[in-house]
């Protein structure tokens, strides 16, 4: 399935193409105009700053305006997908995210055998620039599967615009009638700004809504409240960006993509905190004599205590209890005992090195240390902390393995790494 148009801040002509994606595998475009193609996940974690728009990097690759397309896909109902793009901005169409609706609807979306993972809002999460408000909150009926929106939209009563509230509950037929077709807006005065920034110069009062003194130029509104509906539809793609549709309220007051962004981050941290908590409840499923079975350290350089779960061959967590008997701690520092870094580093390699061991080719074998890229300390660790670790499949194959692999003490995040191993005869090492 194929889209084609022009970029609505760059211009430049691309062409988007729909790929159903693996159940679990979430949203990811692909810049295919690239040496080698680029991955960008649409996570709230790629989101590079702009103005006036969403935008995800990866490296120096970056997607442009990837709002309108991410609210269609949220609006129908849409988990996994992947979006090939020939250049660096989705294609802006008529200004709505409605042309990549009816593309998804032609083709018609394909149920999975796995559940779909929501993230029900079960505490009030509020964020807050200047005058301009979110708040997410629980659902009234505690049995409801929906989110609903309410957006209040004021740009004050001397404005074209004035003053729009609108409410709606998100379902794939009140999304697709009454906020997909909802274009995007910009003050005329704004309009002159951003082409004397050199943006826009493609576009003309057909293909944007421009407001003036006294509303659109040389254009017809769609709906009486049509920029508090566009507003939404920004909202819904925003909010994609956490990997999982929402289930409660999202109330909003003038409300843009960087706050969108800031309220996207704290339901992440939120389910972060539930994930952890969930996970220093469970059980062991893996204990030390396997462990030692798994890796050849030994003391003093074994720095997994216990496995509490392995899923399959992507994803293994464990935990490494920190005493003050750790005989590093003599030397680093007296008086202020912390763990070294480079011991952090280690624990979260030998997860890793327990992950790739799950690999059937790989029995017999053991994860030697290749590298470690974009490697940062969040948090120190100290006597009494317990580091739950976390290693993440990226790409296995038959003599290598690349994971992503964490590590937190309760909620806070310590240190993260992505990791690259050589999968070595074991006795060979």
């Amino acid at each position: 399935m194929d889209l084609e148009g022009w970029g609505l801040f760059t211009g430049q002509r691309s062409v988007v193409r729909f790929r159903p994606a693996a159940p679990d595998a979430g949203i990811t475009f692909v810049r295919t105009d690239q040496p080698r193609p680029v991955r960008v996940a649409a996570s709230i974690d790629n989101v590079a700053k702009r103005a006036r728009r969403t935008a995800l990097r990866n490296g120096t690759v970056s997607i442009e305006t990837v709002e309108h397309c991410l609210s269609a896909c949220a609006g129908l109902g849409i988990d996994n997908l992947e979006i090939e793009l020939t250049g660096d901005e989705l294609p802006g169409m008529d200004g709505s995210c409605l042309p990549f609706v009816e593309k998804l609807q032609e083709a018609g979306p394909v149920e999975q055998s796995v559940p779909r993972r929501s993230h029900r809002i079960d505490e009030v999460v509020r964020v807050v620039d200047g005058d301009s408000e979110l708040v997410a909150l629980p659902p009234l009926d505690p049995q409801s599967e929906f989110l609903d929106v309410l957006y209040d939209l004021d740009y004050g009563p001397d404005n074209p615009i004035g003053r729009q509230v609108c409410t709606f509950r998100i379902e794939a037929d009140c999304f697709v009638s009454q906020i997909a077709p909802a274009r995007t807006f910009v003050l005329q005065k704004e309009a002159e700004v951003l082409l004397a920034n050199g943006l826009g110069q493609h576009l003309t009062y057909d293909d944007i809504l421009v407001f003036g003194g006294d509303g659109p130029i040389q254009n017809t509104l769609r709906f009486a409240d049509e920029c508090c509906r566009h507003k939404v539809q920004d909202l819904l793609g925003d909010l994609a960006l956490l990997g999982r549709p929402l289930v409660g309220r999202v109330h909003a007051r003038k409300s843009g993509h960087a706050l969108n962004h800031a309220l996207v981050r704290a339901l992440a941290g939120q389910q972060a905190r539930r994930a952890a908590a969930a996970l220093t409840l469970e059980p062991a499923a893996v204990g030390i004599h396997r462990i030692q079975r798994i890796l050849p350290h030994r003391y003093p350089f074994l720095m997994v205590d216990r496995i509490l779960e392995i899923h399959g061959t992507q994803r293994v967590v464990g935990i490494k209890n920190v005493t003050i008997n750790e005989e590093f701690f003599q030397g680093h520092y007296p008086g202020q005992p912390i763990m070294p870094g480079v011991l952090i580093l280690e624990a979260m390699a030998q997860i890793g090195g327990i992950l790739l061991a799950q690999e059937l080719e790989h029995k017999g074998k053991v994860a030697v240390l290749l590298s470690m890229d974009k490697v940062k300390f969040r948090r120190a660790v100290m006597p009494g902390d317990q580091l739950l670790l976390t290693a993440e499949a990226l790409r296995v194959k038959s003599r290598s393995g690349h994971v992503k692999t964490d590590a937190h003490v309760g909620t806070e995040l310590v240190a993260e790494a992505l990791i690259k191993f050589m999968m070595a005869d074991a006795d060979r090492t």
